[in-house]
């Protein structure tokens, strides 16, 4: 049967128009996917999980509650870089401010020499300006990066305080990092020696404000000790160490512990620092100290591998030879034993007296060199020597000539001397078979380091004598004056030459410069006091003009004193207009009184608000005139 052309022709036109479709159909699905794909590709790489894409056709529905308005922009813009921003419809929300709580503030602070980076979130634009500024003059010629974020609420309580402090703290830390939030400042940094540490840490605990934890992870880089040094000592007095070093705390332990149970008792200043000769430093110091333990009346001595062990004259030969060769045979490698039985004491010359030569460090700083030299040229190397450490005027000498002194004489003399200069006063004597050192130290690690220029100078194996005392240096508490005696000094020096300006303006008068120098100078001493800076006019013209000179000058005068490198966090400048006058109005010598810059010191009144010390009514006082703009009308110094 043959269909009619007609019939034919009709088939092939539906078939067509049925493709078309399905083409259509499937070019329309393949542009919803790529865009969808791509819009949420772009919405996930930039963060914004919270969005959701519905697409239908060529319209792209964006919905979905951002956090912040210009996060709901920045979801926009992405969507737009990927499909035409025509056919993006936002139906997104955006969460309403007033639902939220008040965010957590941060600061944190990274200095690194001059270069000082800040990130977090601070309460507002002011806040934020006046902290930029304050560490801009910190970094002076270096970087500060500002990445800062903002949020207009309220700052919490103790914000200010804490940042004031954490900022503080920064000036003295010039490698740290300081992290601040309203009850707490958590500082970590680095600091040039263990003293410097100690002496910062106990500022840093001493000035934290009331309300905040503080807490402080600072460390000392640890020092290169070399030689590396230990020296060990059994005798009548007990077990001590007259030297002690270690490579590490895993390492300090073990020799501790090695000389507990040698019977040595009491705490142990073993010093960790750098230079070790051997990662089995521990092990052969234990070693050392278990075999001085046996013998009972010994000194052993590790000057980096060198290893000196000095039996007394007392020891039996028999116990002198197996401990030594236990130890001689069972030391790590790299480690040199030396042994040496000390011998009967010397023997009197024919002059009478056993020969010594002996140098004194009196408590004034001046020294006396007695004894015997071998010669006129050691004599003179000696004395110059001596007063090259100690001063030329300094050294008494008072030494005689005896050629019979045994060879090395000259250089126990010289290393007694600098090992001398290493104490606060004491005395060095040199013998023929030992050198013995007495007195105190204020340093800390004073009697490790006399031990190590002996044992370095005069070899291991020479009977050496340490007994030196640490005695701290008490340092005085800085007496700084009381909030009340710091403005009373400044108003006595206002008194002496007030600070002046250029007539009608807030420009300081070159005149007043020696008394803002005055000023600066005074509040060094007590940047902890809340200040206000009060500005004064006299009668002549308009209220409003008035009160806003007088403002325009307190800040000048907060400015004029923070070019001088003074912390004004705690000024606030006030102005008062024509309001408080000390004089009568109607006279030029009234008007020149009232126009004055006053400092008082800040309290809280009963109320709750704060107003200066001298404006605080007592029980039978009537309250004064209210401070203009009202009790909250000061503005902090640093963010004007």
């Amino acid at each position: 049967m043959t269909l009619p052309a007609k019939a034919i022709g009709a088939a092939a036109f539906a078939v067509a128009a049925g493709l078309s479709i399905l083409a259509a159909v499937w070019a329309a699905s393949a542009i919803e996917g790529k865009s969808l794909r791509g819009v949420r590709a772009a919405l996930e790489e930039g963060g914004y999980t919270w969005a959701e894409v519905a697409v239908d056709g060529l319209q792209v529905t964006l919905t979905g509650t951002a956090p912040t308005e210009s996060l709901r922009f920045r979801a926009l813009t992405a969507a737009g870089a990927v499909v035409d921003a025509r056919r993006i419809i936002d139906a997104m929300d955006v969460v309403d401010p007033s639902a939220l709580g008040v965010p957590e503030f941060t600061l944190e602070i990274l200095r690194n020499g001059d270069g000082i980076s800040l990130i977090g979130l601070v309460p507002s634009e002011g806040a934020h300006a006046a902290i930029v500024e304050r560490l801009g003059d910190l970094a002076g010629d270096g970087q500060v990066t500002d990445m800062l974020e903002t949020s207009e609420h309220a700052e919490p309580e103790g914000w200010g305080a804490a940042v004031d402090f954490g900022l503080r703290a920064m000036e003295a830390l010039p490698r740290s990092k300081i992290s601040v939030t309203a009850s707490r400042v958590a500082v970590m940094a680095i600091s040039d020696s263990a003293a410097e540490k100690a002496r910062i840490e106990s500022d840093l605990r001493r000035r934290t404000p009331q309300g905040v934890t503080l807490s402080l992870d600072i460390s000392a880089p640890r020092p290169v000790i070399a030689p590396f040094t230990l020296r060990f000592v059994m005798d009548k007095a007990g077990a001590r160490f007259d030297a002690c070093s270690a490579n590490n705390e895993k390492a300090r332990d073990r020799i501790v512990a090695a000389a507990t149970k040698a019977g040595m008792a009491g705490k142990v200043n073993c010093t960790i620092g750098l230079g070790v000769p051997s990662p089995d430093w521990a092990e052969a110091v234990a070693m050392g100290i278990a075999a001085t333990a046996q013998l009972g009346d010994a000194v052993i001595t590790y000057s980096d591998a060198d290893v000196s062990l000095v039996a007394a004259s007392g020891v039996a030969p028999d116990l002198f030879d197996r401990v030594v060769g236990e130890l001689e045979s069972n030391l790590p490698e790299v480690f040199s034993l030396h042994a040496v039985l000390t011998p009967a004491e010397a023997s009197e010359t024919r002059d009478g007296g056993i020969p010594e030569f002996v140098a004194i460090l009196r408590e004034d700083g001046k020294v006396e060199l007695r004894g015997r030299v071998p010669d006129p040229l050691v004599r003179e190397a000696v004395e110059s020597f001596a007063r090259s450490r100690f001063g030329s005027t300094a050294v008494y000498a008072a030494t005689r000539l005896d050629a019979g002194l045994p060879k090395g004489w000259s250089i126990r003399a010289l290393a007694a001397v600098d090992a001398l200069a290493h104490l606060d006063s004491g005395q060095v004597t040199v013998r023929a078979d030992r050198v013995k050192i007495s007195g105190t130290t204020s340093q800390p690690d004073g009697r490790d380091e006399v031990a190590r220029i002996l044992s370095d100078k005069l070899g291991e194996a020479q009977g050496i004598e340490i007994a030196i005392s640490y005695v701290p240096v008490e340092v005085p508490e800085v007496d700084l004056p009381s909030p009340e005696e710091c403005v009373e000094g400044i108003n006595a020096a206002l008194t002496r030459q007030k600070i002046e300006f250029e007539p009608g303006s807030a420009r300081i008068a070159p005149s007043a410069s020696g008394t803002l120098d005055t000023i600066a100078d005074l509040l060094k001493d007590c940047a902890d006091a809340p200040i206000e800076v009060a500005g004064h006019t006299d009668s002549q013209g308009s209220e409003e003009m008035n009160l806003n000179l007088s403002r325009s000058r307190a800040q000048s005068v907060v400015q004029a004193l923070m070019g001088r490198r003074v912390l004004t966090g705690n000024l606030s400048a006030v102005g008062y207009g024509e309001t408080l006058p000390i004089a009568p109005n109607d006279t030029e010598d009234g008007r020149e009184q009232n126009r004055r810059i006053e400092f008082r010191l800040l309290r809280i009144a009963e109320d709750g608000t704060t107003v200066p010390m001298a404006l605080i009514p007592g029980p039978d006082t009537p309250r004064p005139k209210a401070r203009p703009g009202g009790s909250d009308s000061a503005e902090p110094a640093a963010s004007e």
